[in-house]
């Protein structure tokens, strides 16, 4: 994923660690990186389903606290029963590819945008990459002239 870049993973992993921690969000050790495609697909379809929320969080769970392998249908099915969506739809959804077209068009406007990585928050054509605390996320909003009340909308 990462050849050819200079970056330092170790760093990284370091980093987003701390993040976590600060957060106090989960974040386990895995060997590996697993794809995310079909997961961002599942979690087109939750969103439609008004579980969009708690499926990104039981997926951000799985994937960074305990070290699953997201891009398995199996472990897709299972975090989606987890929060109540049933098994048959899961599979159809995921054996259709029916959101495939959804998240290519997410993927073609970031990269019109020139994102490249996640998270990354933009406003007013300004971006911020990676996971920062919020005293940061704070001052990116205030450069940009965006108050508490209207972020909210």
């Amino acid at each position: 994923m990462f050849a050819g870049r200079p970056i330092n993973i170790e760093d990284m992993v370091a980093r987003l660690k701390q993040v976590a921690n600060d957060l106090g969000l989960p974040f386990g050790s895995r060997e590996k990186t697993y794809n995310s495609r079909l997961a961002q697909e599942l979690g087109k379809w939750a969103e439609s389903e008004g579980k969009g929320d708690e499926f990104h969080h039981a997926v951000f769970r799985a994937y960074f606290a305990e070290g699953l392998n997201i891009g398995e249908i199996s472990t897709l099915v299972k975090i989606g029963e987890k929060i109540g969506l049933p098994e048959e739809n899961l599979r159809t959804v995921l054996d259709t590819r029916a959101y495939k077209d959804a998240v290519d068009s997410d993927w073609a406007r970031s990269y019109q945008l020139g994102i490249t990585a996640v998270p990354t928050f933009m406003i007013n054509r300004q971006t911020l990459v990676g996971a920062q605390p919020y005293n940061v996320l704070a001052k990116f909003m205030d450069s940009n002239h965006i108050t508490r009340r209207n972020a909210d909308r």
